[in-house]
């Protein structure tokens, strides 16, 4: 069948597996970042092994820049690229990632020191690699389909949070009266992660490409001279007829695309500085000591990632949905606010206080991740909306990465470099 064929007679059932694309596309989404979250959430872990170390700020500092690094090659070269072998790729990484850190500390019985940490670190930057490969890949294939998919694997991507963050509650209340219970607790929470990243490995590959909606949609990006479908079409039986016949349309450039979206840009990039200027190492080493102990940190994170969920869902209401850029940038700007609030709060504040306040953090940032996303590749063909898609995840990254870097302003005058 060729492309043309295929999205003529597609078109009338173009709707058929919406909502189990949508499914998909929020398992695909949870499994993009629950290696990640699962390295985040363990946390404590980390510092019974390494306290010397500031793993928290460490592995961070090591992930995002290899993830920026990736993205930007790829966001530059994307037109290109093979969007299916990049996110199996993508996806096969986290799930190799997730089973070393299990079989490393397997192999070395939990033990400390800088070989091991040196390994935990190594492992780190292959699953930022893997980041900047599905992370710009999906959203980018994503952006030429219907806004609710996007929508979906962005509320996956908080769910990761949200999940691994109860499961680590779990995992630490069930075994902390056991001996060695707190790795024990984190051997059946890696455990978990390795089986939800191998099923993103399975959907992708198998299941996504064949779903009607997304053969429609894909059928009509190529029918618009996209060249990173030629291998989803073929995985799902339709094979893309001879260049000639397609229709060519004259595609903005990617500096072109940049500057018509520079306020869509500026304000994904400056959400992430914000949000990643406090998480995660603030809340580990910078909030003290409270009535919640041991539990305080995976308590903070635990429900910055859950309102992070549910803002990401909010938007799912069209009249909660903010679409007017001017209201965008307001909003993003204002978030600046949060800076002076955690030092205070930090300095001053009870623990509840803290609570509240990365709650607030937590939703302001899936509610502005989401807006941003789904409203900015609206009005553009298939090839310009995918390299937007790419464009916006690259400036995501690069917000990540200043965040942590600024992170560390917050060790000055406490003595722990």
């Amino acid at each position: 069948m060729s492309v043309a064929d295929s999205t003529r007679s597609s078109s009338p059932t173009r709707l058929k597996g919406k909502y189990s694309g949508m499914v998909v596309c929020w398992i695909l989404g949870l499994g993009s970042l629950v290696s990640w979250n699962s390295m985040l959430t363990i946390g404590d872990y980390y510092y019974e092994l390494f306290p010397k170390y500031h793993p928290s700020r460490v592995l961070t500092l090591i992930y995002q820049p290899f993830a920026l690094a990736t993205i930007a090659i790829l966001a530059y070269n994307e037109a290109k690229i093979d969007t299916r072998r990049r996110n199996l790729t993508g996806y096969t990484i986290f799930f190799s990632g997730a089973f070393a850190l299990l079989v490393l500390d397997l192999a070395t019985s939990g033990k400390g020191g800088l070989g091991n940490y040196v390994g935990i670190c190594a492992i780190v930057g292959a699953c930022g690699v893997a980041d900047g490969l599905v992370k710009g890949g999906m959203v980018g294939d994503l952006s030429f389909m219907c806004p609710e998919f996007v929508q979906s694997f962005l509320a996956g991507l908080a769910a990761s949070g949200a999940l691994t963050s109860a499961l680590r509650l779990i995992t630490k209340a069930a075994f902390e009266r056991t001996n060695n219970g707190l790795r024990k607790g984190v051997m059946l929470f890696l455990a978990i992660s390795t089986w939800l990243e191998f099923l993103c490995v399975v959907l992708y590959a198998f299941i996504f490409p064949k779903l009607p909606i997304v053969k429609y949609y894909r059928t009509k990006a190529a029918a618009e001279g996209s060249k990173t479908v030629a291998a989803d079409l073929a995985a799902a039986g339709i094979q893309k007829e001879a260049a000639d016949t397609v229709k060519i349309f004259e595609r903005l450039s990617n500096k072109q695309l940049f500057f018509q979206n520079i306020d869509y840009v500026l304000d994904l990039f400056l959400v992430f500085v914000t949000t990643f200027s406090i998480v995660p190492g603030f809340l580990f080493e910078n909030t003290g000591s409270h009535n919640l102990g041991s539990w305080y940190a995976l308590v903070l994170i635990a429900m910055f990632n859950m309102c992070d969920f549910l803002g990401r869902c909010v938007p799912l209401v069209g009249q909660l949905k903010l679409k007017s850029r001017k209201g965008l940038m307001i909003a993003t700007l204002s978030r600046f606010l949060f800076i002076p609030c955690f030092y205070f709060t930090a300095k001053y504040g009870e623990q509840g206080w803290m609570i509240m306040l990365v709650s607030f953090l937590g939703l302001t940032y899936g509610y502005l991740t989401v807006c941003v996303l789904t409203v900015a590749p609206q009005g553009y063909k298939g090839p310009e909306q995918n390299a937007l898609g790419n464009l916006l995840v690259l400036c995501l990254q690069a917000g990540i990465c200043s965040g942590i870097a600024l992170d560390w302003l917050w060790l000055i005058g406490k003595g722990k470099f």
